[in-house]
């Protein structure tokens, strides 16, 4: 392998997740956070000892946030938005903040991944419906805790909405369209929240990453490079800061769905993901693709010892 390709064997938990996603690095705890979207669990790992504990919701936790002052956790779930309150004894308890959609489509559709930018604001996409009779697209949602608003950014053409982060100086928004395979970047105006001039950003046939593969969670480093997991594509691809080439690639063998990244550890150099079990991809042979991808639902780590670094690319969330 070449310098810009680095092959990860080993997990660093055995998680068996269905669909594991939303990793989030607490600095100052030193946990990662991520679900288990298909079991409805937020996991807590201490990122030092390697402890883990997990929590069990009614509803799908499919996203997470810090809270600002160190209040622990807001969420996107499969309905809407809402935060992780634990009481005197660690308990956890998920408390709705707002209903985004109506009993209708929550037959057919949910919220997906989401992340919150620098004025606290949590923005999460749902994923296409294909239902005969129920058929709609994907939608960007936007939820501001300061007025309790909830509205829609964008509808146009979008399949299963998922990673979206900022750049540095915030007037950038990158979104990921899934099943088209592309990551749209907006003008985005922090003052009020709204969206504009969406363009094409990568696209991902373009530079060689063709179906069945697709682009799933991003992050973004200190570079202001963006690394993009591949759902059915056991890796993931770090893109130059104009979109235009891959420069860095992470294979993990073992593993079918890549699903999400984030940056974190002691200084900031380790690279956390997470994976999915091919059932999630409702593969017809989804036990034989297992035997092939043992590894498929547990999370990893890499340790780049300063090479690359992580970006400030989501917020605090201000509720």
């Amino acid at each position: 392998m070449s310098d810009n390709v680095l092959v990860v064997e080993t997990p660093l938990l055995a998680t068996g997740c269905i669909l594991g996603e939303g990793p989030l690095y607490d600095p100052e705890t030193k946990i990662l956070h991520f679900v288990d979207i298909n079991q409805k669990r937020v996991y807590h790992c201490n990122t030092e000892t390697l402890d883990l504990t997990v929590d069990q919701f009614d509803e799908a936790v499919t996203a997470l946030a810090l809270r600002q002052g160190g209040q622990g956790l807001a969420c996107v779930t499969a309905s809407g938005f809402g935060v992780i309150e634990k009481d005197e004894n660690s308990n956890a308890r998920l408390v709705p903040l707002i209903t985004a959609l109506s009993d209708e489509e929550l037959l057919y559709t949910r919220l997906n991944d989401g992340a919150c930018d620098a004025r606290g604001r949590f923005l999460a996409a749902t994923i296409e419906s294909k239902h005969p009779g129920h058929e709609f697209g994907g939608t960007l949602y936007q939820y501001d805790p300061k007025d309790g608003s909830c509205k829609v950014l964008d509808t146009q053409d979008i399949t299963d909405g998922n990673g979206l982060g900022w750049s540095e100086d915030n007037k950038t928004l990158y979104f990921t369209n899934s099943c088209i395979n592309e990551i749209y970047a907006y003008d985005y105006d922090l003052e009020d929240g709204s969206v504009s001039n969406r363009r094409t950003f990568i696209d991902g046939p373009s530079l060689g990453l063709h179906a069945p593969s697709f682009c799933d969670g991003l992050c973004f480093d200190s570079e202001g490079c963006l690394w993009s997991a591949r759902w059915s594509g056991s890796k993931i691809v770090r893109f130059n800061r104009e979109g235009t080439a891959i420069t860095f690639e992470i294979h993990f063998p073992k593993v079918y769905s890549v699903t999400a990244c984030c940056f974190g550890g002691p200084d900031g150099s380790q690279l956390f993901v997470t994976t999915a079990h091919p059932s999630a991809a409702h593969l017809a042979d989804s036990d034989a693709v297992f035997e092939k991808y043992p590894d498929s639902g547990h999370v990893f780590r890499i340790d780049f010892n300063k090479r690359f670094t992580g970006g400030a690319w989501r917020h605090a969330f201000g509720g």
